[in-house]
């Protein structure tokens, strides 16, 4: 390879970003208008988010479900879960909240003003200025809802302000809802990765998922029109 082959440097106002960003992301509060983003604070979150993810019937204001399979709704594509206890659950939250590399969001009605699910940023990169939206999931109050569109959106925004260049999602390639979801809000997909992971004592082939930082302009407009369209509803 001669120097002709190697691509272009990035421009320095471009590198200069790797210095600025954090390891583990800055603990900021994103509010929309659907829902808040609020970093997950065990003391505050903790019981009511198990209550709307372990399978009973639960009411949030106007919000309500009846006893539903948790692990079918929720937990089968994700690393825990279902967790048969409040401990357990305590547990898993713990390991996100300790991560050097991610940060847990919990996701609050704003309407309610009440829990209903979590999202995380992982897999922190600044010195590649990339990182990964992940281990995200919603109570059945809100599945199907603006909640996780505005969610993504929300945390799409902030980090391409704050000059990252890549915004990963991935997930279990059987995980269809999860792999529509992400296309619906403007992700590209790039491939699968076969015998990825193995989770919960099963293979995992991992479904990849990207938005670049020059592509953002046309998903954030795509993005906006959704969340428009799903406020007149």
């Amino acid at each position: 390879m001669t120097h002709l082959d190697l691509p272009d440097s990035l421009p320095a106002d471009v590198l200069v970003q790797r210095g600025k960003l954090p390891l583990k992301p800055a603990s900021l509060t994103l509010t929309g208008r659907f829902i808040e983003l609020i970093p997950y604070d065990e003391a505050r979150d903790v019981e009511a988010l198990y209550a709307v993810s372990n399978g009973s019937a639960t009411a949030v204001g106007n919000l309500h479900v009846e006893a539903y399979d948790s692990e079918k709704l929720i937990w089968r594509w994700m690393f825990s879960g279902p967790h048969a206890m409040l401990g357990e659950f305590v547990d898993y939250m713990r390991t996100q909240t300790a991560a050097a590399y991610g940060l847990p969001y919990t996701v609050f009605h704003r309407e309610m003003d009440k829990q209903v699910g979590v999202a995380n940023y992982m897999s922190n990169a600044p010195d590649h200025l990339k990182i990964e939206l992940g281990s995200i999931w919603y109570s059945p109050l809100v599945q199907r809802t603006a909640a996780n569109t505005e969610a993504t959106y929300l945390m799409l925004n902030h980090a391409f302000e704050q000059g990252y260049r890549r915004l990963e999602w991935k997930c279990n390639a059987m995980n269809l809802r999860s792999r529509h979801s992400a296309e619906r809000m403007g992700f590209k997909f790039e491939g699968i990765q076969d015998a990825h992971m193995v989770v919960k004592g099963r293979n995992r082939d991992t479904a990849w998922f990207r938005i670049l930082s020059d592509e953002w302009p046309a998903v954030k407009t795509h993005l906006e029109a959704l969340l428009e369209k799903m406020a007149t509803l």
